[in-house]
Formats: C-alpha cells, structure tokens, sequence
C-alpha cells in the first residue's frame, strides 16, 4: 500500500496560539442587599481608618514626635502609640507580621477569602473606583451602552471618570506620605510647594500605583498578580464556609414562566444576575473558582431575584462542602468551627501571642554596648599600669533625660576614667544613642583577662552588667 507524502507545515501555516488570554471588559452591575451594605460599611470603615490615623496625636514629650502612629525614616524608627521600635528590634514587627499571617489562615479555614472579599486594599479601592465610575457612567446597561455611543459623550463620560480616578488616587498617594512624616507639617508644605522633593516624588508614585491598579487593572490584579489566590486553596476543606450555589437544589436550571410547574425542574431561573453583579465577571454556579473573590455580592443578587419567582432564598448562600454533599442526599451536617486546622492556627497564634507580650513586659528602657579600641589594644602607662580603652554607647529610650552610674565590679582590680574625666554619672538626652570613651587601668601585676562594667539607673532602678575582654602583654 503506497503512502501519500507528508506536506511540511510552514510557519506560515501554523495555528496562531495566544500565550495570553484577552482581557473580557467586565461591568459589574450594583447589587442590592446585605452583603452590599456591608461592604460600604467595612470601605467607609477601613478608608476612614487609612485617612484619620496620621492625625492621631500622642505625647512623648516635648522633643520627641507627636504623631501617634510614625514610620520615622530618618531616626529609624518605628512609633506605634506608646510602642518605639529601634532598627535592632524590628522582631517586634516580624511578630506582628507572623500573628496577621496566622490570623489570616485562620480566617481562611473558617471563613474562605473573608479577607479577600472585604478587607484587602485593592479590592476597597477597586470598590470605591468602580463606584465612581457608576456615579458619572451609570450602571452596568449604561456603560454598555456607552461603548457604542458617539465619541464626543463617551470622551466627555470617561474623562470625568478618569479624572475622578486621578484625584483618589492623589488623596490616598498625598495620604500615605504621612505614615512618613509629621502630618500637621508636611500638609501645608505639600501644599505651598516646600515640601521635600522626595515627598512629591513618593506622592506621584503612590497616585500612580493606585490610579493604575484601583481603577485600570481592576481584577487582573487578584487574577494574575496576587499570589493570595493559589494558596487559599491549601488552607480550606471541607468545613470551611465558601459562598456556593447549591447546585442540589438549582439543577436543573432553565427559564421559567409565570403559572408553569415547578416539577422535574431546579430553582435557577437561569437569569444571570448573580453573573452580572460579579467584580470578577465568573458564574458562580461554574463552583469554586481562582477568580471568586467571595465577596457575596451574587448572593445578594440570586436572593433579589428568588421572591420575584416565588421561590425561597438562599440558592447561592455561605455553605460547607460537607454540608453540600449531605444536603444533596437529603441530609444535613453541623459546621465544625473546632477542627485541626484550626486548632493549630489558633494555637500558633497563642504561642506567638505569648512570646510577643514577654518580649514587651521584660524590654529594657535602655541599652549597653561595649566595644573595645582595636588600635592600640592597648596601653602601657609610665607607671606599668596597662590600660585598655573602650567605646560605651547607651541608649535611652525613655521620652526623659537620665544619668547612669558606671562602675567596676571589682574597684580594686583597676582605676575607671569616662572621657579622661573622674568617673560619675553619665547623661543621655531622651530617646538617643550617646556614646562615652572609657578607660579602665589595672596593676601590671593583675592577672584579670576581663573587667566587667555596671551601669546602673539609680532612678528606675534598671541596671545592666557587661564582660569586656582585656588586653595586656604577654610574658
């Protein structure tokens, strides 16, 4: 039997394959009802928390910042209320960064992407963009509409909003510079032009990030650069709430007509409301999806239309797998809050917890540092004494000036001068590192390898103890 000869496929012919998938423009419809409500709750909530907190006062003393909340970049510090977090104690924020990790697993086990749906900052901003784009634009039939109409109006219509867009996102740019910054000062001098050109420059970066992905990108961001949604899945199961169309009870689904029975036939009218509300433009009735959000806005829009055809609400509702399945069989399970997943989330967040609050109930006030003079190592006096030098920082981080006693343990195994000074007490102005040049002699005949210093707060009381090495000659 004679086989055809193959014909090469040329490039020319090869089927063009995207390596991207093209960008549906998605235009959520305003949804009605409690899940709505509380979402414009929890914006004007969390935005009004973003704005107000640099204004937010707190006395630390004359000398020191007054705002209560301070990202103080050029002390390199960190003001939390009456917390001070120093460079050297930035584990402070590394426990506060592993407790809202663990709270947030924990969220997710019980609850799905609560956080997603409701809290993260793209999804407010995005919320709040999309609004304004409802409010000059009209709602989802309108702006469809406006796609085809003539240029002048959609020009007119989309600049509004566009600009709209631009001064949202300046104010939540202008915002953000004052987590930086003193507030009160750095308004005015925004404000005058004689600002610090970083600010101005830190001001259009943040505009531009939120402009760009509050109001352009929109759910490309949750889609395809958030790393959140790949791994959710790992962290819910069975028992987890998850906004579900409850499909035991929707299948089959078709339209229905006015007086027609309900028999052989599911409660979905298949209407697509629940499609239309959506920010992510996905159908809920598809299952579980990367793209879902779960902001519940398509069970607001499912329960709206339920009424309307004379059937219950709660066809798209929070639900469990497990108890998706049992349903299905015309049974019913408890939801389990106490699971292992979640005792361990809620354990490890204990422990940390635990180890957060000691670390801050036995933080000292102040800190020692002893370095001792590498060139020369040392010294020997015209007496024989030897002596070694050594570099002493403290610092106080009290909002006060203290004075500091700093002896020898043992006197009578060396002499101690600070500054070539007699030794006394030494002052350090409040919250700053001050460093003292110390000298501690001993008898040539001493055999010590070591002196150890105190330095003693005769006010509060706190003390610490320090080892420095000594050096002598050898033989």
């Amino acid at each position: 039997m004679l086989m055809k000869p193959t014909t090469p496929v040329t490039d020319l012919e090869k089927p063009k394959v995207s390596l991207f998938a093209p960008r549906r423009k998605i235009y959520p419809k305003l949804a009605h009802g409690n899940y709505r409500r509380l979402k414009w709750i929890l914006m004007a909530f969390t935005l009004g928390i973003y704005y107000s907190v640099p204004w937010l006062r707190w006395d630390r003393g004359a000398e020191m910042p007054g705002q209560a909340v301070l990202l103080d970049m050029a002390q390199e510090r960190f003001f939390l209320f009456g917390l001070e977090i120093w460079p050297q104690e930035f584990y402070y924020v590394t426990g506060l960064l592993i407790l809202a990790s663990l709270g947030l697993f924990l969220v997710t086990a019980l609850a799905g992407r609560v956080w997603c749906g409701y809290f993260c900052p793209q999804t407010v901003w995005t919320d709040l963009m999309i609004a304004v784009e409802r409010f000059w634009e009209g709602d989802r039939n309108a702006r469809l509409r406006l796609d085809s109409a003539p240029l002048v109006k959609r020009l007119l219509k989309r600049s509004l909003t566009h600009a709209s867009w631009l001064v949202i996102a300046l104010l939540t740019g202008g915002a953000f510079v004052f987590y930086f910054a003193d507030a009160p000062t750095l308004l005015p001098q925004l404000i005058t032009g004689s600002a610090p050109n970083e600010a101005y420059i830190f001001v259009g970066i943040f505009t531009f990030t939120t402009y760009l992905l509050g109001g352009i990108a929109r759910e490309q961001v949750c889609t395809y650069m958030c790393p959140w949604p790949r791994i959710q899945g790992a962290l819910v199961d069975q028992d987890t709430f998850l906004v579900t169309y409850r499909n035991y009870r929707g299948e089959p689904r078709g339209p229905h007509h006015k007086g027609a029975s309900w028999e052989g036939r599911g409660d979905c009218v298949d209407c697509r409301a629940c499609v239309a509300v959506c920010p992510t433009g996905i159908d809920i009735r598809d299952g579980a999806q990367l793209e879902c959000l779960q902001c519940a806005l398509c069970i607001d829009a499912c329960n709206e239309i339920m009424p309307r055809v004379g059937r219950p609400t709660g066809l798209i509702a929070y639900d469990t797998i497990a108890n998706q399945k049992a349903a299905g069989g015309g049974g019913v399970t408890m939801p389990r809050l106490l699971r292992p997943r979640t005792i361990l989330y809620s354990s490890l967040i204990a422990i940390a917890g635990s180890i957060m609050l000691i670390a801050l109930l036995l933080r000292n006030d102040f800190e020692v540092t002893v370095l001792p003079d590498r060139n020369p190592l040392f010294v020997r006096l015209s007496n024989g004494d030897v002596r070694n030098g050594y570099t002493l920082k403290i610092l106080n981080k009290q909002y006060r000036t203290r004075h500091f006693a700093l002896t020898l343990r043992n006197p009578e195994e060396g002499r101690l001068s600070v500054d070539n000074q007699n030794t006394g007490y030494l002052r350090v102005p409040p919250d700053i590192l001050r460093e003292f040049k110390v000298y501690v002699a001993v008898s040539k005949n001493a055999q010590n390898d070591a002196v150890i210093l105190d330095i003693h707060d005769p006010v509060s009381g706190a003390s610490v103890t320090h080892v420095a090495s000594f050096r002598r000659p050898q033989g």
